[in-house]
Protein backbone atom coordinates (compact mmCIF):
# COMPACT_ATOMS: atom_id res chain seq x y z
CA UNK A 1 0.00 0.00 0.00
CA UNK A 2 1.50 3.07 -0.96
CA UNK A 3 2.07 6.68 1.55
CA UNK A 4 -1.69 8.15 2.46
CA UNK A 5 0.05 11.46 0.64
CA UNK A 6 0.23 9.50 -3.02
CA UNK A 7 -3.44 9.06 -2.47
CA UNK A 8 -4.61 12.97 -2.58
CA UNK A 9 -4.62 14.83 -5.63
CA UNK A 10 -2.77 18.15 -5.93
CA UNK A 11 -4.27 20.13 -8.54
CA UNK A 12 -2.19 23.64 -9.14
CA UNK A 13 -3.66 26.84 -9.57
CA UNK A 14 -6.90 25.62 -8.12
CA UNK A 15 -9.09 28.05 -6.85
CA UNK A 16 -6.83 30.43 -7.61
CA UNK A 17 -3.57 31.15 -9.25
CA UNK A 18 -0.85 30.01 -6.71
CA UNK A 19 -2.96 27.59 -4.71
CA UNK A 20 -2.39 24.05 -4.50
CA UNK A 21 -5.59 22.34 -3.98
CA UNK A 22 -5.90 18.98 -2.04
CA UNK A 23 -8.59 16.78 -3.38
CA UNK A 24 -9.96 14.70 -0.93
CA UNK A 25 -11.97 12.84 -3.77
CA UNK A 26 -8.91 10.64 -4.98
CA UNK A 27 -8.32 9.27 -1.35
CA UNK A 28 -12.20 8.08 -1.33
CA UNK A 29 -12.41 6.80 -5.01
CA UNK A 30 -9.68 4.37 -3.97
CA UNK A 31 -10.83 1.29 -1.76
CA UNK A 32 -6.55 0.96 -0.74
CA UNK A 33 -6.29 5.07 -0.11
CA UNK A 34 -10.53 5.40 1.78
CA UNK A 35 -8.96 2.16 4.11
CA UNK A 36 -5.93 3.78 4.84
CA UNK A 37 -7.54 7.62 5.74
CA UNK A 38 -9.78 5.71 7.87
CA UNK A 39 -7.48 3.54 10.17
CA UNK A 40 -4.93 6.68 9.64
CA UNK A 41 -7.27 8.76 11.36
CA UNK A 42 -8.47 6.16 14.24
CA UNK A 43 -5.32 6.05 15.04
CA UNK A 44 -4.94 9.09 15.87
CA UNK A 45 -7.70 8.38 18.69
CA UNK A 46 -5.39 5.98 20.56
CA UNK A 47 -5.39 6.91 24.03
CA UNK A 48 -8.51 8.65 23.98
CA UNK A 49 -11.62 8.50 25.89
CA UNK A 50 -14.43 9.86 24.59
CA UNK A 51 -18.46 9.12 24.27
CA UNK A 52 -19.40 10.69 20.90
CA UNK A 53 -18.35 11.80 17.35
CA UNK A 54 -19.50 14.86 16.15
CA UNK A 55 -18.74 15.44 11.79
CA UNK A 56 -19.40 18.69 9.82
CA UNK A 57 -21.05 18.61 7.02
CA UNK A 58 -20.34 17.31 4.42
CA UNK A 59 -17.01 15.51 4.53
CA UNK A 60 -16.62 15.38 8.24
CA UNK A 61 -19.59 12.81 7.86
CA UNK A 62 -17.89 10.83 5.01
CA UNK A 63 -14.81 10.49 7.86
CA UNK A 64 -16.56 10.45 11.06
CA UNK A 65 -19.27 7.63 10.47
CA UNK A 66 -16.91 4.63 9.35
CA UNK A 67 -14.93 6.22 12.86
CA UNK A 68 -17.55 6.01 14.61
CA UNK A 69 -18.80 2.76 13.24
CA UNK A 70 -15.32 0.92 13.67
CA UNK A 71 -15.13 2.03 17.60
CA UNK A 72 -18.60 1.96 18.50
CA UNK A 73 -19.67 5.55 19.17
CA UNK A 74 -22.26 7.42 17.91
CA UNK A 75 -22.37 10.24 15.13
CA UNK A 76 -23.41 13.54 15.58
CA UNK A 77 -23.77 15.37 12.30
CA UNK A 78 -23.19 19.80 12.55
CA UNK A 79 -24.61 20.96 9.52
CA UNK A 80 -25.40 23.99 7.65
CA UNK A 81 -28.26 26.17 9.16
CA UNK A 82 -31.51 25.08 8.44
CA UNK A 83 -30.85 21.51 7.32
CA UNK A 84 -32.01 19.44 10.54
CA UNK A 85 -35.30 19.13 11.20
CA UNK A 86 -35.47 19.66 15.44
CA UNK A 87 -34.55 22.26 17.81
CA UNK A 88 -31.03 23.66 17.35
CA UNK A 89 -28.51 25.46 18.22
CA UNK A 90 -26.47 27.31 15.88
CA UNK A 91 -22.74 29.19 15.24
CA UNK A 92 -21.81 31.61 13.35
CA UNK A 93 -18.22 31.84 11.96
CA UNK A 94 -16.47 33.79 9.19
CA UNK A 95 -15.35 32.67 5.84
CA UNK A 96 -12.17 33.99 3.87
CA UNK A 97 -15.33 35.82 1.92
CA UNK A 98 -18.37 36.76 4.17
CA UNK A 99 -19.46 33.81 7.18
CA UNK A 100 -21.73 30.94 7.15
CA UNK A 101 -23.68 29.09 10.43
CA UNK A 102 -23.61 25.71 11.62
CA UNK A 103 -25.88 23.81 13.33
CA UNK A 104 -26.57 20.46 16.08
CA UNK A 105 -30.03 19.35 17.17
CA UNK A 106 -30.28 20.49 20.96
CA UNK A 107 -30.32 17.10 22.51
CA UNK A 108 -27.31 15.93 20.21
CA UNK A 109 -24.38 16.29 22.80
CA UNK A 110 -25.51 15.44 26.76
CA UNK A 111 -23.83 17.92 29.61
CA UNK A 112 -20.50 16.13 30.53
CA UNK A 113 -20.18 14.24 27.14
CA UNK A 114 -16.48 14.04 25.71
CA UNK A 115 -16.59 14.72 22.21
CA UNK A 116 -13.99 14.41 19.32
CA UNK A 117 -14.69 16.52 16.27
CA UNK A 118 -14.02 15.12 12.78
CA UNK A 119 -13.20 16.64 9.49
CA UNK A 120 -11.29 16.32 6.26
CA UNK A 121 -9.40 19.35 6.86
CA UNK A 122 -8.29 22.07 8.65
CA UNK A 123 -7.68 25.10 6.57
CA UNK A 124 -8.32 28.47 8.64
CA UNK A 125 -10.14 26.50 11.45
CA UNK A 126 -13.31 28.36 11.33
CA UNK A 127 -15.90 26.10 11.18
CA UNK A 128 -14.67 23.56 13.24
CA UNK A 129 -13.92 26.20 16.20
CA UNK A 130 -17.69 27.10 15.56
CA UNK A 131 -18.63 23.18 15.91
CA UNK A 132 -16.43 22.91 19.31
CA UNK A 133 -17.88 25.77 20.53
CA UNK A 134 -21.70 24.38 19.74
CA UNK A 135 -20.57 21.57 21.63
CA UNK A 136 -18.83 23.04 24.37
CA UNK A 137 -22.59 25.40 24.81
CA UNK A 138 -24.38 22.33 25.21
CA UNK A 139 -22.56 21.19 28.01
CA UNK A 140 -19.99 18.75 25.72
CA UNK A 141 -16.44 18.55 26.13
CA UNK A 142 -14.02 18.35 23.15
CA UNK A 143 -11.25 16.04 23.75
CA UNK A 144 -10.22 15.88 20.59
CA UNK A 145 -10.17 17.49 16.89
CA UNK A 146 -8.77 15.31 14.18
CA UNK A 147 -8.42 16.11 10.20
CA UNK A 148 -6.99 14.00 7.30
CA UNK A 149 -5.03 17.09 5.93
CA UNK A 150 -3.60 20.32 7.47
CA UNK A 151 -3.00 23.31 5.43
CA UNK A 152 -0.55 24.62 7.66
CA UNK A 153 -0.07 27.74 6.26
CA UNK A 154 -3.83 29.10 6.65
CA UNK A 155 -2.82 29.21 10.75
CA UNK A 156 -6.15 26.85 11.58
CA UNK A 157 -4.19 25.44 14.50
CA UNK A 158 -3.27 28.80 15.76
CA UNK A 159 -7.06 29.32 16.09
CA UNK A 160 -7.50 25.96 18.20
CA UNK A 161 -4.75 26.55 20.77
CA UNK A 162 -6.80 25.15 23.55
CA UNK A 163 -7.73 21.90 21.70
CA UNK A 164 -5.90 19.04 21.47
CA UNK A 165 -5.55 18.88 17.09
CA UNK A 166 -4.26 16.30 15.10
CA UNK A 167 -4.11 15.82 11.28
CA UNK A 168 -2.75 12.78 9.52
CA UNK A 169 -0.68 14.51 6.44
CA UNK A 170 0.14 18.57 6.85
CA UNK A 171 1.25 20.60 4.00
CA UNK A 172 3.11 22.99 4.69
CA UNK A 173 1.58 26.08 2.77
CA UNK A 174 -1.76 27.47 1.87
Amino acid sequence: MKPIEEYVRSIPNFPEEGIIFRDVTSVLQDADGLKLAIDSMIALLDGIEFDVIVGTESRGFIFGVPIAYVLGKPFIPARKKGKLPCETISMQYDLEYGSAEIEMHKDAILPGQKVVLVDDLIATGGTIEACARLVEALGGEVVKLIFLMELAGLKGREKLQKYDVASVITYEGK
